[in-house]
């Protein structure tokens, strides 16, 4: 089964206010973990970067401007996910402003039906929990020590190790393989039979039984 787990950067909290994508990271699953593919967009996003937003993924105005506008990669983004179900943590937010994108371009939705979001995994999972994917990953123990700025293809890397603890994590003692759509047994060692020795008692383990039987008053191994 083929995944993508997306995020995105952006100029603010509403596409409806203005705000635009700088950037996209996209990570493949198959049967949940990453097969190694994955795609990274910086945008220029044909306004300013305000400062608060530039404090959180430490993207600006100076260094996006080089880099294309939505329309430019579009295409190869849509190809990269296919049809395939789109893992996001905060899903809405991130469909929300690909979909505003799209449609300057006249193109269809991403339709929400798609969308596996994690932050309601993790709440229903962990109620009253903390659902940041900072929390997620302390609570798994998945390195997040440099994340020091939001980063979409960072954050989309570290999602899909929370997005498969939140599935209930690595089986113990199998051997995952993604590329190859299998889950091989891990191997098990194989011993040789082993050859039945004699059981019969030596010469002298019945003459210290005997003995033992003389010290005994009327042991019943003597009787009948």
């Amino acid at each position: 089964m083929r995944e993508v787990v997306l995020d995105t950067e952006t100029t603010g909290f509403k596409p409806d206010d203005g705000h635009r994508i700088v950037e996209i990271g996209c990570v493949e699953l198959l049967n949940h973990l990453p097969t190694g593919r994955q795609k990274q967009w910086y945008l220029n996003p044909e306004r300013d970067v305000p400062e608060d937003a530039a404090r959180v993924h430490g993207l600006t105005t100076a260094f996006l401007v080089k880099f294309p506008v939505f329309g430019d990669v579009a295409g190869e983004m849509l190809d990269f996910l296919g049809d395939a179900p789109l893992v996001a943590h905060n899903a809405g937010f991130d469909l929300a402003f690909l979909n505003a994108e799209l449609r300057r371009l006249g193109l269809p939705a991403l339709p929400a039906s798609r969308a596996i979001d994690t932050v309601q995994m993790a709440r229903q999972r962990f109620p009253g929990a903390q659902a940041s994917l900072d929390a997620l990953c302390k609570r798994f123990g998945i390195d997040n020590s440099g994340r020091s700025l939001h980063g979409a293809l960072l954050d989309a890397t570290l999602l899909a190790e929370v997005y498969l603890e939140l599935l209930g994590g690595r089986q113990t003692g199998f051997t995952l393989t993604a590329a190859a759509g299998a889950v091989v047994a891990a191997p098990v060692a194989r011993r040789l039979p082993r050859v039945a020795r004699a059981h019969g008692a030596t010469a002298e383990e019945e003459e210290a039984h005997r003995g033992l039987l003389g010290q005994l008053k009327n042991p019943i191994w003597l009787s009948g």
